[in-house]
């Protein structure tokens, strides 16, 4: 895969047997204590629920520097304050939900570069990290509010756990 050879503005297709892999050439060049998660989404909706979930699961492995859990969302709301509290010179991983088309559908887009949130929802928000991971979790529609509100919860609860997981396997926080 080799991140560190991608272009700008590409991202990789991977699925969830290579997250650990994009998460361990990060680890190769950075610590954990200097890597923030920032996992976007909300509690509120069960396709951008992703997210939350996934920032949860990250602090049970023992992530030291996490923004987005269960109990404190980063969400469309308060993405800009968020951000802003996070401290200078820390690298920053963006995971969030994403719409996409149908082969895309459980797979995840790994990119050196920043992601984009709320994009599928038609929001105008910042881009935010050095690493991002889009995790699709629905289709792209004609009404995406509603796709990420029907979205299957054991899907989305599946691929946050994955992303957790993966990331304490990169990071060699877990065998």
């Amino acid at each position: 895969m080799a991140i560190r050879e991608q272009e700008s503005r590409k991202r990789i297709k991977m699925d969830a047997d290579r997250l650990s892999v994009f998460f361990r050439e990060i680890a190769e060049q950075h610590p954990p204590e200097r890597i923030t998660f920032l996992c976007i989404g909300t509690d509120r909706s069960t396709g951008d629920c992703l997210g939350p979930l996934t920032g949860s699961g990250l602090l049970k492995y023992g992530f030291p520097h996490v923004t987005g859990t269960l109990p404190s969302p980063c969400d469309a709301d308060n993405l800009v304050a968020r951000i802003a509290a996070i401290p200078e010179g820390q690298l920053i991983i963006a995971i969030d939900a994403c719409l996409g088309p149908p082969a895309a559908l459980g797979f995840y887009f790994a990119a050196c570069e920043p992601l984009r949130p709320a994009q599928s929802v038609g929001l105008d928000l910042p881009e935010v990290g050095n690493y991002s991971l889009a995790a699709i979790v629905g289709v792209n529609g004609p009404f995406p509010y509603r796709t990420l509100q029907t979205t299957p919860l054991y899907r989305v609860m599946q691929m946050a756990e994955q992303i957790a997981l993966a990331a304490a396997k990169g990071f060699r926080l877990v065998p």
